[in-house]
Formats: structure tokens, C-alpha cells, sequence
């Protein structure tokens, strides 16, 4: 025989063996809600407040910048009931400057009302603008209870100027009924590689709480903003954000917040509508930045399914 029919003979057995091992494996089922990329998702009834379905909906991982939707709740709930905070002047102090990680690119020195600042937190998912609104309303609040098991971390010097405000956070938090949440930061996770900060299923409680805010939706369905920043020479700036959410695009979503880390990946809670129909999603961990969105927008597909919804 020829090399080339000996070569010919051996392909057919190498593809019976790929195929067997291939084998070992049942098929997918049809059933169920769509495969995703995250670590932990959720869908909740936004009427109701219940969890429809999940993947450890209820297990604590790190959620990067989602946060910040709690700083924004915390600042917004306290204006509920002094309206006059918003117009308070935030000037950034030389810690929030140098916060690290995503920005809203305001300088030590510079301000602006509390209000536009909020834009600044969480369009760009400003971590600077996180801290500058913990250390403004930090005395605003009662210190942590640092006789409960579990204190707030923020009893360092370190968090002095804002351990009243994190601590406020985790208040809310527990007033909510989120059982599984602990702030460790204003802006994103805080803590050691090992600490959680919350669950799928605590953001939409959240997220669902935030939402009948008025002026929170208003800031999280904004997709891009400018505003004046005032230097402490009394010189100003043009600035502008454009909103991390890129769901915020597309027609029937109206929130809520984005959030990235190398130890969390990437996360998004959001907000979805279809007619009288509401919805949200929570995906954490996300292999990508486009995963989440992917992640996202296949299980509010589905859901609509699973809810009657036809083109």
C-alpha cells in the first residue's frame, strides 16, 4: 500500500477514539436556565422581591464596585430627609485623590456639590468619589460597634475619616435584610484576599430598595453627565462621565452598577423592563468584561421566556 492509503486507514480510528471520549459525557439538557460564564447569578421579581432562579445566589463572593450602589443609597437616604445635604460642597482631600483603582478624575483640592459628585460615584464608578463622600458625611453617623462579633475593619487610623460612614453601610445593610453582607470599604471589597463582601441575592434586595429612590435611579440610569469642578484657587473645569454600563444602550434597562476586579472579575447588577414586566439580574464573577453583558442579557432572555414574553 501507498503511505498516503496507510494514513487514510489510521484517521477513522482516531476519530472513533476522540469520539468515545467524547461520549463519556451526557448531552446537554434542554432544560433549565441558560449557561453563563459568572461564579453566582440571580433574577429577582422586582414586584415581589423574589429570587425566580439562581446559581449560589446565596454565596458570599467579592462584587468589586457594586459597592458603591450602598455609599450612594446611604447619601441618598439621609437626603431623604435633609434635602439640603445635596447642595453641601465635597472637596477632595489628598486620601481621595489617591485612591486607587477607577476614578472620577478629581484632584486634591477640587469639589463640587454633593450632588454632582454622586455622578462622579457612580457613572465612572469613581473610587475616589467613594471616599470623599465617606469622609464628608463620616460624622454624620454613630461609630461602628466595635463590641460586635464582627466589627467594622475600619478601626485603624487608617479609616478613621470614614469608619463612622462604612459602618453606617453595613447598618443599612443588616435594616434591609441583606444577611449576607459585610462592607469592608465605601467604594469596592476592602479586606484580605479570603474576606466576601456580599451575595446575588443580597444586590437585588438592594438594588430593588434602591430603585424606589427616585433620585437613585435617576443616577443610575444616567449614561453620561458634565459638570463644573472648582479648584481651591477658585479656578474651574469642565468634566465628564460616561456610565460603565453598557446595558444602559439598549432599550427596557434603566441600572444599576458595574463592577471590576481581578479577585471578584467582573460583575454587573441591572435592571430590566418589558411593558409592565420588571426584572433584575445579578452576575458576579464574569470570565470578561463582555461575559457580563453576555451573562446578562441570556438570562433576561430567558426569564422573559420563562415569563410569556414573545417578540
Amino acid at each position: 500500500m501507498s503511505r498516503l492509503n496507510f494514513r487514510v486507514g489510521v484517521i477513522p480510528l482516531l476519530l472513533l477514539t476522540a469520539t468515545a471520549a467524547l461520549a463519556d459525557d451526557p448531552p446537554d439538557s434542554l432544560d433549565g436556565a441558560p449557561f453563563t460564564t459568572c461564579h453566582t447569578w440571580a433574577v429577582m421579581d422586582a414586584a415581589t422581591g423574589e429570587i425566580l432562579s439562581g446559581l449560589e445566589a446565596d454565596t458570599p463572593r467579592k462584587s468589586a464596585s457594586t459597592t458603591k450602589m450602598m455609599c450612594a443609597y446611604v447619601v441618598l437616604t439621609l437626603a431623604d430627609e435633609h434635602p439640603e445635604v445635596l447642595d453641601e460642597i465635597v472637596r477632595f482631600s489628598a486620601l481621595a485623590d489617591g485612591t486607587y483603582g477607577s476614578t472620577a478624575d478629581i484632584n486634591k483640592g477640587e469639589s463640587l456639590p454633593v450632588r454632582e459628585c454622586l455622578y462622579g460615584l457612580m457613572l465612572p464608578s469613581g473610587n475616589d468619589a467613594g471616599n470623599a463622600l465617606a469622609e464628608h458625611f463620616n460624622d454624620r453617623f454613630p461609630p461602628p460597634d466595635y463590641t460586635a462579633e464582627r466589627t467594622n475593619p475600619a478601626t485603624t487610623e487608617e479609616f478613621s475619616t470614614r469608619a463612622n460612614f462604612i459602618a453606617e453601610m453595613n447598618r443599612t445593610a443588616e435594616r434591609l435584610g441583606m444577611v449576607n453582607t459585610f462592607y469592608r470599604s465605601s467604594f469596592g471589597d476592602g479586606g484580605d484576599e479570603d474576606d466576601r463582601t456580599t451575595t446575588a441575592h443580597d444586590l437585588l434586595i438592594l438594588a430593588r430598595e434602591g430603585l424606589q429612590n427616585e433620585r437613585f435611579a435617576t443616577y443610575v440610569s444616567t449614561e453620561h453627565y458634565a459638570t463644573i469642578v472648582t479648584a481651591d484657587d477658585g479656578r474651574t473645569r469642565p468634566i465628564e462621565w460616561t456610565n460603565t454600563n453598557r446595558l444602559l444602550r439598549i432599550e427596557g434597562f434603566d441600572g444599576v452598577k458595574t463592577g471590576t476586579t481581578d479577585e471578584a472579575g467582573t460583575c454587573l447588577v441591572s435592571s430590566g423592563h418589558r411593558g409592565d414586566d420588571h426584572i433584575f439580574v445579578c452576575v458576579l464573577g464574569a470570565a470578561t468584561d463582555d461575559s457580563r453583558y453576555i451573562d446578562s442579557r441570556n438570562l433576561y432572555r430567558w426569564a422573559w421566556q420563562q415569563r410569556g414574553h414573545e417578540e
